[in-house]
């Protein structure tokens, strides 16, 4: 077997603190005197369960503690440049990172500020690392659509400076998810890729309101469209891809085990899939680590394996010269010979 950290990928699901190491999680609470829970510490990764409302609660928690901790300019600095060092350790050459910048922008000057803050981060780290890297700005939908218009104001600003996407994010049992459609006219209009959660905590009539009322062009999750045959049908014949993050739907309850997530069917219907690690701080595997589980768990061949790294390269918003050379590149992966096993 060839090995997966050398096969170039890109990553499409990514949350902004979700993507903190752990080590700098404990560091940066130390310095300011933070208490972190038992989960965090410890008892890390921790253990999760979205199965029922009050199982959210205590995951959004620990997210929401884990952002406390990001206190300074150098702060989402490190955080931006780690998680692209830890990325190209993976093989990433393309990384779409997701931020709901009306988290943070209360402590760092309003949204707008932060938005600055961030995308001056990305261009660091993508110079440092070699690593690109776009923004996608995303809405929380336990706020008011209101402020989701605010925010796709704000993205549809940065088009074509950084940002490439707008989603919409948190619970998807939460909100009446079409009253976000007027957000997502907004940053249609500009040119970004829609990109919504649904179809994880939620099953294929929740997917279809993320494709009739918002246009979806890529799935947050979407995995659960394989209970629905005529559904998934649709998202193929569309092009819509789906960010599958095999590691947190077992972790978050949504499949009993790896072996259960129905990766094969999805692949077999002919979707486009991009995997993806969407909150390694709390999930504990980063974006390689989804690539091995699923050919652990379904015994998938490299050849497999390079066409879902094609696939989330061909999902992005990489620019053409960029998307070319990865391919190539996997190309180049999959001439390569395999790994010498021992006797």
């Amino acid at each position: 077997m060839r090995d997966l950290l050398e096969l170039p990928k890109a990553h499409l699901h990514l949350h902004f603190t979700g993507s903190m190491r752990h080590a700098t999680l404990l560091e940066l609470a130390a310095r300011d005197g933070i208490a972190l829970p038992d989960q965090l510490v410890e008892d890390w990764p921790p253990k999760l369960s979205a199965a029922d409302e009050k199982g959210w609660f205590r995951f959004q928690r620990l997210y929401d503690v884990a952002r406390s901790v990001l206190r300074t300019p150098a702060d989402v600095r490190r955080l931006v440049r780690e998680a692209a060092e830890d990325d190209v350790r993976d093989g990433g050459r393309w990384l779409e990172i997701q931020v709901d910048p009306s988290g943070y922008g209360a402590r760092f000057g309003g949204i707008t500020a932060f938005t600055d803050l961030v995308l001056d981060a990305v261009t660091e780290a993508s110079a440092t690392t070699g690593l690109g890297i776009a923004v996608v700005i995303a809405a929380n939908r336990t706020r008011h659509p209101l402020d989701a218009r605010t925010l796709a104001r704000l993205a549809a600003q940065y088009a074509g400076r950084g940002v490439v996407g707008f989603g919409l994010s948190n619970d998807e049992r939460r909100g009446g998810t079409a009253d976000f459609a007027p957000a997502f006219r907004i940053a249609e209009r500009a040119g970004l890729t829609l990109v919504p959660h649904g179809g994880e905590l939620r099953g294929p009539e929740h997917i279809r309101i993320c494709l009739d009322a918002l246009g979806a062009d890529r799935l947050g999750h979407g995995v659960r469209s394989a209970e629905d045959p005529a559904l998934l049908d649709r998202i193929v014949e569309a092009g819509v891809a789906l960010e599958v993050c095999p590691v947190s739907n077992v972790a978050l309850g949504v499949y009993s085990d790896l072996t259960s997530v129905p990766l094969p069917t999805l692949l077999a219907a002919g979707a486009t899939v991009a995997l993806g690690a969407d909150d390694p701080l709390l999930f504990g595997s980063r974006l390689a680590g989804q690539y091995a589980t699923m050919r652990a768990a379904h015994e998938l061949t490299d050849d497999q394996l390079a066409e879902l790294a094609r696939m989330s390269v061909r999902a992005s918003r990489a620019p053409a010269s960029v998307r070319s050379a990865i391919l190539s590149d996997i190309d180049a992966w999959l001439a390569s010979e395999p790994a010498r096993m021992g006797p």
